[in-house]
């Protein structure tokens, strides 16, 4: 066998198999194609909105469903604001904290768990004996802490500074699990072929650990990042629904919550429009990781 060929990956990358077990895979499609289409609408949300998310009917305070003149066709809340245009804008705050707050637990776990699995030895010991002080606290209220001491002060934040904020706390508590998965897929990985000959030609550690270990142990970190999305926004609205994330008049689906909660028995509708956006997102992308589990296994593409 060749150097060149010790220093292929060990799994060989088959796309038409995986797509072959993808198309056999409804629930993946089904899965894929409505997240896409809540990704559009959180984009096109100006366009899609029969309202602004902050426009208030001072003649409808608390309405019903009225579809037969479309003016308000999931009805208004006790402000007069119109519930489908706000559950429409709070789709693009909900995907916009996950993909923010992922993308900080991706930079902060990667390169910690790549480090930790590669090196080994001190570094390792170092580097877990840290996670695992992470892992010591709950993540909801250590976010809630953070978010705690992030909005201190005796004026209110601006508003994009809020929204920062919020995104560093998700991420921060987000990157534990990351680090820990990545350093385990590491450990596996350094051993292989294919990395000790890249040892052999005299590659330096940094072209190791991104151009030959990273990409062999993409699959498992997309499928866990796609579930951590369902994780952080639920954390989002969580902390929204508390009164510590997104702040009016911006719309959340957890603020929404606990505004409609006094009016759940006169108006249930304005609890279950959120309610059930939430839970279908949050599903969506458990299911959609899932799906994503069995396309990048590798007995599955065998």
């Amino acid at each position: 066998m060749s150097g060149m060929d010790l220093m292929k990956p060990a799994v060989p990358h088959n796309s038409s198999n995986r797509m072959r077990i993808f198309r056999r895979n409804p629930m993946a499609f089904l899965c894929g194609a409505l997240i896409l289409a809540m990704a559009f609408t959180a984009i096109l949300a100006p366009e899609l909105a029969p309202y602004h998310y902050d426009y208030e009917d001072t003649a409808h305070y608390s309405s019903f469903p009225s579809p037969p003149d479309h003016r308000h066709l999931l009805g208004t809340d006790n402000l007069g604001q119109d519930v489908l245009s706000r559950l429409i804008y709070g789709a693009g705050i909900s995907l916009g904290v996950a993909l923010v707050a992922v993308t900080i637990e991706a930079l902060l776990g990667l390169p910690l768990g790549l480090a930790a699995g590669y090196y080994g030895g001190k570094t390792d010991a170092v580097l877990m004996r840290f996670t695992d002080v992470m892992f010591a606290f709950p993540d909801l209220l250590l976010a809630i802490l953070l978010r705690a001491v992030l909005s201190s002060g005796v004026k209110p934040l601006p508003a994009w500074l809020n929204l920062a904020s919020l995104f560093l706390a998700l991420g921060v508590v987000g990157w534990p699990p990351l680090t820990r998965l990545v350093r385990g897929q590491a450990l596996a990985i350094r051993e292989m072929e294919f990395i000790e000959a890249a040892r052999a030609v005299g590659s330096r550690d940094r072209t190791i650990l991104f151009r030959h270990l990273l990409p062999n142990l993409l699959g498992p970190v997309i499928v866990q990042i796609t579930q951590d999305i369902a994780g952080v926004i639920l954390a989002e609205a969580t902390l929204s629904f508390l009164g510590l994330g997104v702040q009016p008049p911006y719309p959340s689906w957890g603020r929404m919550i606990s505004d409609a909660l006094p009016y759940k028995e006169v108006f249930p509708l304005l609890l279950l429009a959120p309610g059930l956006a939430l839970t279908g997102s949050v599903l969506l992308f458990n299911f959609f990781g899932d799906a994503l589990r069995d396309l990048l296994d590798p007995r599955e593409r065998r």
